[in-house]
């Protein structure tokens, strides 16, 4: 495969292979930055492996934090930027199907590479843009196949994330898995049991937001991985639906999770244990039952102004990427412009508030006041009374007499 000219993200790291060059070590660049760049993708982390031990790494700069020093992780700061730096290095048995017992740094780039995930993604590159390619990684690029360095279930007893990470893959660059590294991810899908849920949220996520988002999801169900994630066992039937949706790429982990729990048909206290069974942050737990909420009620109704001021613009805005994902048809300008042109977007927009009725009223404070706010909250929203302070009083004042 034919490289492309280095991009400057690569270009500001090479003072740090030079450096360590330069102190007799061996460095390259590895991982994911090399895959895309061969792929024409964009560049994000740039990683750095090298020959130098951790310790050593310390020695040649002079700005370095211990990131993951316990795995052979230093990150270096330059005028440049932030590399994590990691020694070659060698693992020992995975009791818990995640994390080695043991990790042994060794001086072979081999050595280091044999033990990634997949081919694409066991690339070196060396300052002057040479692919080292033990694994024919490039030859499955050009072929767009995910396939396991050396036997795929010795690597997914490994870690069991790289099950999972593998439909993610297929998901974002739109590769086919492999026959044989396929069939060891569906014979040992158990073993994403042992994974985190926040590690399998993180490339559940991703994997959803791909570009090439029914091929993750497809092989996500065919392997059985759903049936180890929460909420997901025994419903294949609900979650293929996603497949129908619109091919345009989901916008928000919002959105993902809003599409789930409608394609889950998940209400009340079942909608609650979901989101509590992937430990989900309170703030997006409160965005997806205020989305979810909107859906329901718009599979019979319209948009009405109570229902949009529930909601904040990026809820609207999700709930109407949702809708256009599921139907094709895409309402969002116009109904953000309705959600804009609301006379108030919360109570404290109110032209009054709770100690103008007060000294207004010459009454104590009480049960009355909260409800008497959410009346005039009400009563602007539907355009009885316009949000001025005078009008206000006197719609009080009015309701007060009946």
């Amino acid at each position: 495969m034919l490289s492309n000219p280095l991009p400057e993200e690569f270009i500001k790291g090479l003072h740090i292979i030079e450096e360590l060059e330069a102190a007799g070590f061996e460095a390259y660049f590895v991982g994911g930055s090399v895959r895309d760049y061969l792929l024409n993708r964009p560049i994000h982390d740039v990683d750095i492996a090298t020959s130098a031990y951790p310790e050593e790494v310390k020695q040649v700069f002079s700005q370095t934090i211990d990131v993951g020093i316990e795995h052979g992780t230093v990150l270096v700061i330059s005028d440049y930027g932030q590399y994590e730096v990691t020694t070659f290095r060698t693992e020992s048995t995975y009791q818990d199907f995640r994390r080695p017992d043991e990790v042994t740094f060794v001086r072979s780039l081999t050595e280091d590479l044999k033990r990634r995930d997949f081919t694409i993604n066991a690339l070196a590159m060396t300052k002057t843009g040479a692919i080292i390619d033990y694994f024919d990684g490039q030859i499955d690029l050009e072929n767009k196949q995910l396939r396991a360095v050396g036997e795929p279930t010795e690597r997914f007893y490994e870690d069991a994330l790289r099950m999972l990470r593998g439909v993610r893959f297929a998901s974002q660059l739109g590769f086919e898995i492999e026959a044989k590294t396929f069939e060891a991810i569906k014979k040992h899908h158990s073993l994403l049991a042992h994974v985190s849920i926040e590690r399998t949220h993180i490339e559940w996520i991703k994997m959803m937001m791909g570009n090439y988002r029914n091929k993750g999801l497809v092989s996500f169900l065919d392997s059985n991985l759903s049936e180890m994630c929460p909420g997901f066992a025994n419903e294949k039937q609900r979650l293929i639906s996603l497949v129908t949706l619109e091919a345009a790429p989901i916008e928000s982990e919002l959105a993902v999770w809003g599409l789930v729990v409608d394609a889950l048909e998940l209400k009340g206290q079942s909608r609650l244990n979901f989101i509590k069974s992937w430990k989900l942050s309170n703030q997006l737990k409160i965005q997806i039952i205020n989305v979810t909420d909107a859906l329901t009620f718009l599979k019979t109704s319209d948009w009405d102004t109570m229902t949009l001021y529930s909601l904040s613009p990026f809820e609207v805005a999700t709930v109407e990427h949702i809708r256009y994902l599921k139907t094709g048809v895409d309402s969002s300008i116009e109904t953000l412009k309705r959600h804009d042109n609301l006379p108030i977007h919360s109570k404290s927009d109110l032209a009054i508030n709770g100690r103008d009725i007060l000294n207004y009223l010459h009454k104590e404070p009480g049960k009355w006041l909260g409800e008497t706010l959410n009346e005039l909250e009400e009563a602007v929203l539907c355009g009885k009374v316009a949000n001025d302070k005078v009008a206000l009083m006197t719609y009080i004042e009015k309701e007060k007499r009946n």
